[in-house]
């Protein structure tokens, strides 16, 4: 049934139930029928579960099948190393993971509800499990809706449901009989699961539990969303796979020439297992872990918890930000933001601001701390006032000391204003009592005799009457929410009734807003120098919504909005011509919010949502990125893939910038990592080929992959951000990990280093004839040739002279290091042994160090061409 738009006595008779409740027996034979009024919860992701989940990498299984080959061809030590680097892995990302589970843990609020029903007339407290469909509840300020149900009586009754519809002002409820098909946020006459009641009181029927209710119908669709794979681990099972497919096809060839040349089958496994170690990047993939980890915690210095390590990349990828505006754009709560009075005296908006803090509810929490630090409470529009009041150096408690308070007409829907009662005492010990009122525009006009101005009171003529109605159609047109404020005297008057409010002295309007944050325009302009559409889609009405984007920079003439409402009457097809134009989605409900984001999705475009209702949470797991803000409902938490601390929309830009810094380095990580794992892979079957023995050995080329490699390869997530990563446009979602100049830059690399390398062991081992000479230079070449490569790539869009070598600590630090294992490796009996190499003098240094020099001036010869072609590109 539509509820909102049946009459109540058709409600009773399908509900079976009356207004003194259900009978206790019939309550339980519901709850029997209909279940516990809960939702299911998602259960808690399980430490064992994070550590298996590290295990699912494609380039973890090509490590895995490695170390099984290392295992039968009783190579130990190898499998061990190949085993230490995966467990590594694990235990990094592990942590990572487990600690952003840990950190949502604390954010979780656990909290028991209970419900008020009328069972046989009677009052009781109930668990919210147990409400059931035909229960007559009674609700009151502080209370938390947990049912849906349809208001049979509300007293100035206002409730909080931006958790559910996105809008951060109090709904104010009423008994009305609305029309069928009105948007879930319109609906006044209906209270719904997971809102709070902000003020007054009510009676309801329940009419939904559960599953049933709208908060439950949501975690229906979020059962339904299955999680999309990020670009990145799309990217890397890609590669993995081809990685795959290129070790078994190299290992294939060699294992048949060598036969086709005579060799012993056991002799040609050896081989095959030195190729296996050499094609498979090792150091990379506890590189990449790293790389991510660091990265997540750049992040976090930006006030955004990364919740899952691969997210942390994948921000980097967006094209799409489709982000609500209450907290994000906005600071999430209202203030004054415009006083009008007929002649715009100062004098006359300090007694707007004097009657609005004496004709107020609000009250301060901790009144002892500093006024930054105060926490107001009340109704919003009070809360406002207040602040504005304070902020000009009015206080309450010293004006109600001549200005006591001594009635008061509180607020209510149907009056649309508050009235209170003073009695004012003069320095003549005179008294008199005034009346102070403020209320909806429309009604305190209507009621105004007078207007003052400049501390006189005149006529409120016609005239100015027009003059007024034509500001309050201006302010409104701007998005604003609008109040009016006056007085009158009330002489002998001790107690208030709605008669006596007539020819009230208008003093003025006073507009509020829920203002945009400073930085959120720079926020906007940043996305779209970066590439990203920033769209605005929220549950609030269209002018609110128009003015915030405007003042963002968005596009807001009428062809770039979608309510709702117009977003229901049209089809997909027709949705994904006109989906392009539009900029602001207005009134909108999850189903919208799905669709709009499946939308961008079908057109190849990476998504990232951001919201804190629960309204939200469908959308948020949809997207690519979701995006939760930290003061938002726990569902919302739970489901996205990053928790923003501050939610600050200037954050989400921060975010991204970190995310395209990781993705910038895990390129350099993988172009470092397949160099040396292509060079290393043709130094081994070139040999083969020709007939030669091995150049280098498994054992060593693990020690140059996992040892050398690794912590240089690691530290480039230490390497600043570069600031052309924010005028490019998004990477493709289905894109390269590599794109062609990397290539290049990879088989240039390669193939330069082969050379050197090659010639180096030919020469050597023919001239001294000795073997393990020959390889221990050759090995200790290849980890040189790789430490001076690294330089290069620290930055794939400058040249090495171009940038501060040294602006990097870390790497740094890791080269001095990786230079001192290679010196361990060379010098220390127990690891000489293991790696079969021999002791290098002054001479062999100084030839090892010439050939690096010489291979980074030659890749920087490779890159440089690169540069200048794209510079003229760019020109």
């Amino acid at each position: 049934m539509d509820w909102h738009a049946e009459e109540i006595h058709k409600i009773f008779l399908e509900l079976k139930t009356t207004e003194s409740g259900l009978s206790f027996d019939e309550a339980k034979k519901r709850l029997l029928k209909y279940g516990e009024n809960k939702l299911p919860e998602e259960k808690r992701l399980a430490k064992l579960k994070i550590f298996l989940n590290q295990f699912k990498s494609p380039l973890i299984y090509i490590l895995l099948i490695a170390a099984a080959i290392t295992f039968f061809s009783k190579n130990f030590v190898d499998t061990g190393v190949i085993l230490a680097t995966v467990f590594l892995n694990t235990i990094v990302g592990f942590f990572e993971e487990n600690k952003a589970e840990r950190a949502i843990e604390q954010l979780r609020k656990v909290l028991e509800y209970r419900a008020t029903v009328l069972r046989g007339g009677q009052e009781h407290k109930i668990k919210a499990e147990e409400l059931v469909p035909g229960d007559i509840i009674l609700v009151e300020a502080g209370d938390k809706i947990m049912a849906d149900a349809r208001l049979l009586d509300a007293k100035n009754l206002q409730v909080v449901e931006a958790a559910l519809t996105g809008e951060s002002s109090p709904s104010r409820k009423n008994t009305d009989l609305l029309d069928k098909g009105i948007p879930l946020a319109d609906r006044e006459n209906m209270l719904y699961m997971g809102t709070t009641i902000a003020r007054g009181r009510g009676l309801a029927v329940v009419v939904e539990t559960g599953l049933n209710t709208e908060l439950g119908k949501i975690a229906k669709a979020l059962s339904e969303i299955s999680e999309e794979k990020t670009p990145l681990q799309k990217q890397m099972i890609n590669f993995g796979k081809w990685l795959a497919i290129v070790f078994l096809i190299v290992s294939l060839v060699l294992f048949l020439i060598g036969i086709f040349q005579g060799r012993p089958i056991f002799e040609m496994f050896l081989i095959v297992v030195a190729v296996a170690v050499a094609s498979v990047p090792e150091g990379l993939v506890i590189s990449l872990t790293v790389i991510l980890a660091v990265g997540m915690q750049r992040i976090l210095k930006e006030q955004a918890l990364v919740r899952k390590l691969i997210a942390a990349e994948t921000l980097g990828s967006v094209s799409i930000i489709c982000s609500d505006k209450t907290g994000t754009l906005t600071l999430g709560k209202m203030l004054v933001d415009h006083i009008f009075t007929e002649t715009g005296s100062e004098k006359t908006k300090v007694k707007v601001l004097e009657i609005g803090l004496l004709c107020n509810n609000a009250i301060i929490e901790n009144p002892e701390n500093d006024l930054k630090d105060w926490v107001i409470s009340g109704d919003p529009v009070d809360q406002a006032l207040f602040l504005a009041a304070v902020q000009i150096d009015l206080s309450k408690a010293d004006l109600e000391k001549t200005k006591p308070r001594i009635d008061e007409i509180p607020f209510d829907e149907e009056r649309k204003y508050m009235a209170t009662l003073h009695k004012i005492r003069s320095q003549k010990f005179e008294t008199k009592n005034l009346i102070y009122v403020k209320g909806a525009p429309e009604k305190i006009l209507e009621i105004s005799g007078s207007l003052e101005s400049d501390g006189k009171v005149e006529k409120f003529t016609p005239a100015l009457k027009k003059k007024f109605y034509k500001e309050i159609d201006d302010l409104a047109k701007r998005g604003l929410k609008l109040l009016a404020v006056g007085w009158k005297e009330a002489p002998g008057v001790e107690k208030l009734n709605d008669n006596g409010l007539e020819n009230l002295v208008l003093t003025g309007l006073v507009a509020f807003k829920d203002p945009l944050r400073p930085e959120a325009p720079r926020a906007i302009q940043l996305c779209r120098e970066a590439g990203i559409r920033p769209i605005l889609v929220t549950g609030d009405h269209k002018l609110t919504a128009q003015t915030i984007a405007r003042e963002v920079g968005l596009m807001a003439e009428e062809k770039n909005i979608l309510e709702g409402a117009e977003l229901d009457k049209i089809g997909d097809e027709e949705f994904a011509k006109i989906l392009k134009n539009i900029d602001i989605y207005a009134r909108v409900e999850p189903r919208h919010k799905l669709r709009i984001i499946e939308a961008w999705q079908k057109k190849g475009e990476v998504v990232a949502m951001t919201g804190d209702g629960v309204n939200d949470a469908p959308a948020l797991k949809k997207a690519d990125v979701g995006v939760a803000l930290g003061s938002g409902t726990d569902v919302a938490k739970e489901v996205s893939d990053i928790v923003l601390l501050d939610n600050n929309f200037n954050g989400i830009v921060k975010a991204v910038e970190q995310g395209r810094s990781i993705f910038e380095s895990v390129r350099k990580m993988l172009v470092y990592f397949l160099s040396d794992g292509f060079c290393e892979v043709i130094l081994v079957g070139g040999s083969l080929l020709l007939g030669f023995p091995l150049p280098v050995l498994a054992a060593q080329i693990l020690w140059v992959n996992l040892i050398e490699h690794s912590m240089p390869a690691m530290t480039l997530a230490f390497e600043p951000a570069e600031k052309e990563l924010m005028l490019e446009k998004p990477r493709k979602k289905h894109g390269p990990i590599l794109d062609p100049e990397m290539q290049v830059i990879i088989l240039c690399a390669g193939i330069l280093t082969d050379l050197l390398l090659f010639g180096l062991f030919y020469f050597l081992w023919k001239t001294t004839n000795d073997l393990a000479y020959a390889r221990t230079m050759t090995f200790a070449g290849l980890a040189v040739d790789s430490l001076f490569y690294i330089w290069s790539c620290k930055s794939l869009r400058f040249s090495i002279w171009q940038k501060n070598p040294f602006k990097n600590k870390f790497f740094n630090i890791s080269i001095v290091l990786s230079f001192a294992m290679l010196l361990v490796a060379l010098y220390l009996p127990f690891l000489q042994k293991i790696l079969r190499v021999t002791k290098l003098g002054l001479g062999d240094w100084t030839i090892l160090l010439g050939l690096g020099i010489l291979n980074i001036i030659l890749i920087e010869t490779v890159k440089y061409f690169f540069i200048s072609r794209r510079r003229i590109i760019t020109d």
